[in-house]
């Protein structure tokens, strides 16, 4: 990307979230790690840039970071994912927000559990209609977002019915070196949502440290 708008992650102290913090601030972009504990986000960020040898990251409470960036990125558990959309909805209003949420419901998380109406990110675009929402990175395993000695091999499904929206987040999955592929409108995360209990399955079945996926003939 020519232009590096500062990036958001709500939830960036998880592994996902960390994982796209690291990924993200290594291609460099300003990063801005947020949580419910603003100090539990200050420690990512230090945490983060020991790694990098860099002052990209900064942390803070969910508010601050959203605030402060044009780009957000939505990683938390899906039982969390509305409840932490909706209280910032007046902050999310008209940006980007890239939503990788995945409906995993423990213990049985290698089993598809789609929620009603098919699709965890589209019940969101519903009750968010001025959000720029798109689907992304559900396909992604945080160890390899982690392991920046190795480009992450897999490809990112990105689903949205805003196409500039799409385009924008196609952009930054390429800055951080994977390939991002429009695929349809918001109702087709369901798929990619599915696809991540698949994955688990494979992971657990093989023994893999997270299996991916990718597109052929493209």
């Amino acid at each position: 990307m020519t232009d590096r708008p500062p990036i958001a992650i709500v939830g960036g102290t998880g592994q996902e979230g960390s994982g796209l913090a690291l990924r993200m601030a290594h291609a460099g972009h300003s990063v801005h790690v947020g949580s419910r504990d603003a100090a539990r986000a200050r420690d990512m960020a230090a945490k983060l840039n020991a790694r990098l040898g860099t002052g990209a990251v900064t942390g803070s409470d969910n508010p601050t970071v959203c605030a402060a960036a044009g780009i957000v990125i939505l990683a938390v558990p899906y039982a969390a994912q509305q409840a932490t959309a909706l209280g910032l909805a007046e902050l999310l209003a008209g940006k980007v927000v890239i939503d990788a949420t995945v409906p995993l419901m423990p213990p049985k998380v290698s089993k598809v559990q789609l929620p009603e109406g098919g699709s965890a990110v589209a019940a969101l675009q519903a009750l968010l209609p001025d959000v720029r929402l798109v689907s992304a990175f559900q396909n992604v395993s945080h160890a390899h977002l982690h392991d920046l000695d190795h480009a992450v091999d897999c490809d990112v499904l990105v689903c949205g019915d805003d196409t500039e929206a799409c385009e924008t987040a196609v952009a930054l999955i390429e800055a951080i070196g994977m390939r991002g592929f429009h695929a349809g409108g918001i109702a087709n995360s369901a798929a990619a949502e599915a696809l991540t209990s698949l994955l688990i399955a494979i992971n657990r079945r093989y023994k893999s440290p997270g299996a991916g996926i990718r597109l052929t003939n493209v």
